[in-house]
């Protein structure tokens, strides 16, 4: 019986831990992508793009967990932060910033 319970506290421990860091991958890819859009808006192309880039690793998490709408959502969020980045990195912030704006959009769709 002890064996029994402490397996089942080991999966429920896991599976909590799962959905309490899908949670934390999407609060961390909507608030890097947040400061990459201030940062856009006040022409700063190298510092949004610093911010892109680790907002669409927690974005592309999001997306490997996420399934349906929410799947879609998340992998457009990516497609965006990667053209944020792409327009960020040739000096052109007014472009990265709509791109990462469209970013937020999506990740704002995405369940969390």
């Amino acid at each position: 019986m002890k064996t029994f319970i402490s397996i089942l506290s080991l999966v429920l421990t896991i599976c909590l831990n799962t959905a309490f860091a899908a949670d934390d991958h999407h609060a961390l890819a909507v608030e890097h992508t947040s400061a990459a859009v201030t940062h856009g808006k006040a022409g700063h192309a190298s510092v949004l793009v610093e911010h892109a880039e680790e907002a669409v690793k927690h974005a592309q998490s999001c997306a490997s967990s996420a399934t349906g709408e929410a799947k879609t959502h998340a992998d457009a969020a990516v497609t965006s932060l990667n053209s944020a980045i792409e327009h960020g990195k040739m000096g052109h912030a007014d472009v990265a910033t709509k791109a990462a704006e469209d970013a937020i959009q999506h990740l704002n769709a995405t369940p969390k």
